[in-house]
């Protein structure tokens, strides 16, 4: 038994597929969501979503949005959403820079360009430590199981 995933940002569709399960940074920390799971309606916070189709894992970063579960289907509507295995590392480190240099010109605290500054920096952060950590995995999780604890 699968749930149909959507994972749209405000530009484009990111994912849309059947899967066994979706790992969601949700309000309260993560959720991780089933088929025909109880109708809910959630807030997103920045970090990773986690989608796994068969064998299959497949992991987006998202700086927040709404999340809609329906028994059959969960929506994502993402404020911005990408796949980690597109991230650019050279742009993602890029904008971190950018983001350190508007914040070390001194613009004052909690003024809309500091917000934008913050902002800005913690989506680079995110990027940067996702493409790391997560880089190229999707690949077969069978294939990775079998590889884990053997010596080459």
């Amino acid at each position: 038994m699968t749930i149909r995933c959507e994972i749209v940002s405000q530009d484009r569709t990111v994912f849309e597929g059947d899967v066994d399960i979706v790992v969601v940074p949700g309000a309260d920390g993560e959720m991780g969501i089933l088929p025909n799971h109880s109708p809910l309606l959630s807030i997103i916070h920045l970090g990773v979503i986690k989608v796994r189709e068969g064998t299959e894992e497949h992991n987006f970063t998202v700086t927040g949005g709404l999340l809609e579960v329906q028994p059959t289907i969960v929506t994502i509507l993402a404020d911005a959403a990408e796949d980690v295995d597109e991230i650019n590392m050279a742009r993602a480190e890029e904008a971190r820079e950018r983001a350190r240099q508007r914040l070390a010109e001194g613009v004052p605290p909690g003024t809309e360009a500091y917000l934008a500054a913050e902002a800005a920096l913690r989506r680079s952060n995110l990027r940067l430590e996702a493409a790391r950590r997560l880089g190229g995995r999707r690949r077969d999780l069978a294939s990775r199981a079998a590889g884990e604890g053997t010596s080459g």
